[in-house]
């Protein structure tokens, strides 16, 4: 039993490591899970949504505190009964949200490792049974330095995860795992082969023959059957090939511009995913730069989920001469971690990617 729990002990101190220092990297990324979880399609706590990011720099700073202390053996009872609480909830949440497919993806491991729910209620079902395990036989959980060197471990721990968080915060993710990172090809990651699965579905058709209902099931045919239609419900049952980017689009007046401006030469991007929210205290090096990269051949656009009346409203106060285009919210979320943030893109490839903190460090050729 003793070589189990400190297996287990192991394997878990380093799974809430590495998961809480994936999400570290993008804290505001999991804040944008949060929000989805209190949002009002899912548990409408609205009163929380302004703390989001708090809460998402907590808990992933928690996480790897946490698994460090099991690994050390830093007050196991206090550290095991904070890490099953957590786990609960965590499996509460990933239960939720694959029984009524309101999250599709729980950022457990960030963007870096992508499960589906089921996937992620498994994983924490799994994890929930190791942590009780380990709750159980608590007292074969032995220090292995002294409680001094626990707490300097400890501090510096906190010290290296705060100073990690500031710096992707007010700058940018240090590694990029999503689908618009540097070098990425956004037409190619949106290209769906030829060959490739696709959604198979089950339709369960309701009809009235003889005045009893009946229902047939197909994989989307209409059934060839004397009676009354009535309703048909569907379901998917294999999900098909899904390309990396499957939710961008580039609008202009209703009409999708992705392939024109994707295939500029030179196209400096500013991504404002909402511009009430949009943090325009670098405007004058936006302007100085957007006027910059005009200077040197580049299409320069803004690209926003906001309306027509809040564009104009922008562009009439800061003096933006560029022109807006429109995307989904989500998306342009996904692509920088910034609001305002900016792309260099070059035949669709992106070359270079800028917080507005670093506008100053933008420079063409």
């Amino acid at each position: 039993m003793k070589i189990l729990v400190n297996i287990l002990r192991i394997f878990v101190g380093s799974l809430f490591i590495f998961s809480g220092l994936v999400k570290i990297n993008d804290p505001i990324g999991f804040s944008f899970k949060l929000e989805e979880y209190f949002g009002p399609t899912v548990f409408d706590i609205d009163f929380l949504l302004p703390y989001t990011l708090a809460l998402a720099i907590i808990i992933v700073i928690l996480e790897v505190l946490l698994g460090l202390f099991l690994l050390i053996g830093f007050k196991p009872k206090l550290t095991i009964w904070v890490m099953l609480l957590m786990i609960i909830w965590f499996t509460f949440l990933t239960w939720y949200s694959a029984y009524y497919n309101k999250v599709t993806d729980c950022g457990c491991f960030g963007d870096a490792i992508p499960l589906t729910p089921w996937e992620s209620f498994t994983k924490d079902v799994f994890l929930l049974s190791f942590i009780l395990i380990i709750f159980y036989k608590i007292e074969l959980i032995k220090p292995i330095i002294n409680f001094k060197n626990q707490i300097i471990v400890s501090a510096i721990s906190l010290i290296i995860c705060s100073s990690i968080v500031y710096r992707v915060i007010e700058h940018l993710p240090m590694i990029d795992f999503r689908p618009y990172n540097i070098q990425a090809n956004i037409i190619d990651n949106m290209v769906v082969p030829d060959d490739a699965p696709k959604d198979i579905w089950n339709y369960d058709w309701k009809f009235v023959v003889d005045g009893t209902e009946e229902i047939i099931s197909s994989t989307g045919e209409y059934p060839d059957i004397n009676g009354e239609f009535v309703s048909v419900e569907t379901k998917l049952i294999k999900k098909g090939y899904e390309p990396p980017i499957h939710d961008f689009s580039i609008e202009l007046n209703g009409e999708d511009m992705s392939g024109e401006l994707l295939n500029e030469e030179k196209l400096l991007m500013f991504v404002l995913y909402n511009l009430s929210k949009s943090n325009f205290d670098e405007s004058s090096e936006l302007i100085t730069k957007s006027k910059q990269a005009i200077e040197n051949g580049y299409k320069v656009i803004g690209i926003t989920a906001s309306g027509i009346d809040m564009q104009e409203e922008v562009k009439n106060q800061f003096g933006f001469e560029f022109d807006f285009y429109t995307c989904d919210e989500t998306a342009l979320k996904t692509i920088i971690r910034s609001n305002p943030g900016a792309l260099e893109i070059r035949s669709g490839t992106i070359v270079n990617k800028w917080h507005y903190n670093d506008f100053n460090k933008i420079k063409f050729d």
